[in-house]
C-alpha cells in the first residue's frame, strides 16, 4: 500500500525520547551522524523528512556524538541550519501521527531507545504495518534492537529467518558498554531466529531484505539512507 495523494514522497524519522542509560547515569539520545546524515541525504533527494519521538517535543541527542571525533559534514551542516535544530527541539509525538500518509520509517540509533522505542506498542505496531505493506523499515546501529518484539500479521517474530544487521555485542564491548545495557541486540534477534550478517566493528554494513533496510554501527548511517533514498525513486 503506497500513501496517496502525495506529490513529495515523506519520510518519518523516529528519534528516542530517552537521555539516560538506566539506573548508570549515562547521559545518552539519538547518535548525532544517525541523525544528521539520513536527514539531508533524503531532504537533498527531495524527500520530506518529519520528525517524531514517544514523547514528542525535544528528543535528545548524545553529547559524546557532538565530539570529534565523531562529528562529519553532516553534523557541521546541521549545527549551522536553524531549521533542522528546531524540529528536532518540537518533535511530533509519535502516537498522534497518521503514519498512512508516510511512505517510508527511518529510525537512527543512539542507546535511548533500549528504554523507550523497544518497548512502544505504536513503534513497534507502525514497523509491523509498513513491512507487511512493503513499505520500507531503515534502522541503523542500536534501532534493530526495536524488532525484538515485532510479530507479523501470523504471529511470528517478524525477524524469524530474515537477513539483517545492526550494533554488535563486540561493538558494545569495545567501548565498554554491553553490561550497561537493558538487553543485547544482537542476542536477541537471534534468539528469534534472524540471521545477523556482522562485520568488522565499526565497518559500514548495509544489509535489505524486503522492506527491512537495517545498518550496522554509525559508519552505516550514510549509505543506508543512500540505499532508502535510491529505492523511493524507484
Amino acid at each position: 500500500m503506497t500513501p496517496t495523494g502525495n506529490k513529495q514522497k515523506r519520510v518519518l524519522l523516529v528519534m528516542s525520547s530517552v537521555d539516560e542509560m538506566g539506573l548508570s547515569g549515562k547521559q545518552t539520545g539519538t547518535w548525532f551522524h544517525e541523525l544528521a546524515a539520513p536527514y539531508y541525504i533524503l531532504t537533498d533527494a527531495g524527500y520530506e523528512v518529519v520528525f517524531a519521538s514517544p514523547q514528542g517535543g525535544e528528543a535528545p541527542i548524545d553529547l559524546l556524538s557532538m565530539k570529534v571525533p565523531f562529528t562529519t559534514p553532516y553534523t557541521d551542516r546541521y549545527l549551522k541550519d536553524p531549521v533542522v535544530q528546531f524540529a528536532a527541539k518540537n518533535t511530533r509525538k509519535l502516537r498522534n501521527i497518521n503514519v498512512e500518509t508516510f511512505d517510508a520509517v527511518f529510525f537512527p540509533g543512539g542507546y535511548g531507545l533500549l528504554w523507550d522505542l523497544a518497548s512502544d506498542p505504536f513503534a513497534i505496531k507502525l514497523i509491523r504495518d509498513f513491512y507487511e505493506a512493503n513499505r520500507p523499515v531503515a534502522m541503523v546501529c542500536h534501532a534493530p534492537a526495536i524488532l525484538r518484539d515485532v510479530k507479523k500479521s501470523d504471529g511470528q517474530f517478524l525477524v524469524k529467518g530474515m537477513n539483517l544487521t545492526g550494533f554488535k555485542n563486540d561493538e558494545d564491548a569495545e567501548i565498554e558498554l554491553l553490561h550497561h545495557l537493558l538487553f543485547s541486540l544482537e542476542d536477541e534477534l537471534t534468539r528469534r531466529g534472524a540471521n545477523c550478517r556482522m562485520k568488522a566493528n565499526w565497518e559500514a554494513n548495509v544489509v535489505v531484505d524486503g522492506a527491512l533496510m537495517t545498518g550496522q554501527s554509525p559508519a552505516s548511517a550514510a549509505p543506508l539512507a543512500e540505499a532508502l533514498a535510491a529505492r523511493l525513486k524507484a
